[in-house]
């Protein structure tokens, strides 16, 4: 496959490539072009002098830097990568298609070239865990499993170094499929509710987006999806369709049955066993657990879920101060992510949230946050929006929880500790993306936990 993999690259040596943002994912993709001698434009938003110096290493390696809010402009390639960010109806890609030039990205190549087997997830929530889960649990096999997508490893770089016996497991998000096609071998959908409509047209248009991952499997493709989700529970792949559900029954997949996560009717793991808390993390195991079938024996799914803490910025216990403890929950961008985590504590909670205006509803989070919150501190662009979703709950009580605007997660956190008694949680779960104050929800949660150290 490594021959596969630089026949490609060598076919883009006399080609000219656009690079269009310049993030995480791009930059090894950028490596990867200019090693083989490509002439490559890197295009991106920010300016010059708030490049990290990464950016501007490949600047020195060769590649053109086109920079600065008009960086979509007077542009011209014969290939274009796309960051998965930008949608694929930017009208500056539809100029780009219109004068001959071929869009892709760099899932896709990946997709293309990759030589063994992929398990890829996508969802509106709970997919980093179930990713991560997969991942874990084909390790605990003997598997040398590659893991990446949307959690931040870009993995086409990878490739030469893969073989046909290994294992791909991606988290993908709704921008990467929307111009996919390509599915992988077993394709998971956790769930799905309003998100990324800031981006997305409407409801519609992210719903199909998230179909691409099943849609170009063939007959020997398998695909699992939440059979509890009213809006996956009708999805049906060309192969084999499996469901797991926590609130009803199957006999086709995975269910709860007196604390027992039962494939087929057969008990394989006591939920008594799972580190992680929540029901949610049941729904991940359970996805994960089908995902693997035939893959990962019983026992080693076990192992897995005794030892298993979580996965970074997801329910993460940063520290016990003055008797208070501390919980990151960052990758918590929308609501039903911060429903989810409220779910996951007996006690009523000290909430830090708000960020990003996605544009999406908050009227679901209200009446939750009534239930589970004693004190809301909110920050950012969402957080007159989050107001209204509680106090315009019919479960709402004046000063039940009492609610704090704070400006940014700065003064909420310095609100909250100075509140918080002992025995308290303070829990960052903020329902919203995190763009409108740090560059991704992980530079937020990484904020969080210095500031929380740092108390």
């Amino acid at each position: 496959m490594a021959d596969t993999f630089t026949q490609y690259f060598e076919g883009l040596k006399d080609k000219k490539i656009l690079v269009l943002g310049l993030g995480v994912s791009n930059r090894p993709l950028v490596r990867l072009l200019l090693q083989a001698g490509c002439q490559v434009t890197g295009c991106d938003r920010a300016p010059r002098e708030k490049l990290e110096p990464e950016v501007l290493e490949l600047e020195k390696l060769g590649c053109t830097l086109h920079l600065g809010e008009s960086y979509l402009e007077g542009l011209s390639a014969d290939v274009v990568f796309r960051t998965p960010g930008m949608h694929p109806g930017n009208p500056a890609l539809e100029a780009l298609r219109a004068s001959g030039a071929e869009v892709t990205s760099e899932m896709e190549v990946f997709f293309q070239l990759c030589p063994c087997k992929i398990i890829a997830v996508t969802g509106s929530d709970g997919k980093t865990t179930t990713t991560t889960l997969i991942s874990e649990m084909l390790k605990a096999q003997g598997y040398r499993v590659w893991l990446g997508g949307n959690i931040g490893t870009p993995l086409l770089s990878e490739i030469p170094h893969m073989t046909a016996g290994d294992m791909a497991v991606v988290e993908l998000s709704s921008f990467q499929l929307m111009d996919m096609d390509r599915s992988p071998q077993v394709a998971v959908v956790t769930n799905l509710a309003p998100n990324h409509l800031d981006v997305h047209k409407d409801m519609q248009e992210y719903v199909e987006a998230k179909k691409n991952i099943f849609r170009y499997q063939d007959e020997t493709g398998v695909l699992i999806v939440n059979g509890d989700n009213a809006i996956t529970a009708p999805f049906r792949g060309k192969g084999k369709t499996r469901f797991f559900t926590r609130q009803g029954h199957t006999d086709n997949g995975a269910t709860l049955e007196d604390g027992w996560i039962c494939r087929d009717g057969e008990k394989v793991l006591d939920t008594r066993d799972i580190l992680l808390p929540g029901v949610h993390n049941i729904e991940n195991y359970m996805a994960a657990i089908l995902a693997v079938e035939g893959l990962v024996s019983d026992e080693n799914i076990r192992q897995v879920a005794k030892t298993f803490g979580g996965v970074e910025h997801r329910i993460e216990l940063v520290a016990v101060k003055n008797g208070v403890k501390y919980y990151n929950d960052s990758i918590a961008s929308s609501p039903s992510r911060t429903i989810a985590g409220l779910e996951s504590f007996s006690q009523k909670v000290l909430l830090i949230a708000g960020g990003y205006d996605k544009h999406i509803p908050y009227d679901v989070l209200g009446p939750v946050i009534c239930a589970h919150v004693k004190k809301l501190y909110l920050n950012g662009a969402t957080a007159e929006k989050i107001r209204q979703a509680v106090v315009q709950a019919p479960q709402y009580r004046e000063g039940s929880p009492e609610i704090a605007m704070c400006g940014d997660l700065y003064r909420a956190v310095e609100a909250a500790s100075r509140e918080a008694q002992p025995g308290d949680v303070v829990l960052l779960s903020p329902a919203s993306a995190g763009f409108d104050q740090f560059k991704n929800f992980m530079e937020r949660g990484n904020v969080f936990k210095k500031l929380v150290k740092e108390l």
